[in-house]
């Protein structure tokens, strides 16, 4: 059983206490593939490093990517107490538990505050990667299950885009 623990829209503000260290990964990337093994690793390793291990499914959670403004993958976050630093070092056992037991996660620059997952910049962003998953369904019904042609698709996007813009600037 893994002692990963799976972070959704509902409780990730769990990483705002204690230390953690997280994964955005995506089913379908090669990379977060090949580093799943090391990171259930890391998982079971967990209770003996006094950390957690945690991972979002970029493709089942937007809202938590674009919170995180996750544009690469995988993307690791090591957060200690809400304190956020992007981990960019080899994605090996060693060097994780090294980063943790050693402390090296200290002299990694934190997060700036306003592009802290918790802040109102980032709440918004996750509102807005949200729409647009919103988009990408409405766009799969219309050429999916209603067989509408992609180009008239894009029409029908293009058209409500101009009326609401038209409507807003009234």
């Amino acid at each position: 059983r893994s002692r990963v623990q799976v972070l959704s829209g509902s409780n990730w503000s769990l990483v705002l206490q204690g230390q953690w260290m997280l994964e955005f990964y995506a089913p379908w990337c090669p990379a977060c593939k090949q580093i799943e093994l090391t990171w259930e690793s890391l998982g079971k390793e967990s209770e003996h490093l006094d950390i957690t291990v945690g991972k979002v499914d970029v493709t089942q959670e937007p809202g938590l990517s674009g919170r995180f403004f996750v544009t690469t993958l995988p993307t690791i976050y090591h957060a200690n107490d809400g304190v956020f630093r992007r981990y960019r070092g080899s994605r090996t056992l060693e060097d994780l538990q090294g980063y943790i037991l050693e402390r090296k996660w200290e002299a990694v620059e934190p997060v700036a505050g306003w592009k802290a997952p918790s802040s109102i910049m980032m709440h918004g962003m996750a509102r807005l990667f949200h729409f647009s998953a919103w988009i990408r369904q409405i766009h799969s019904y219309l050429t999916g299950t209603l067989g509408i042609h992609v180009w008239i698709s894009y029409t029908i996007f293009i058209l409500a885009t101009l009326l609401i813009g038209l409507f807003l600037g009234l």
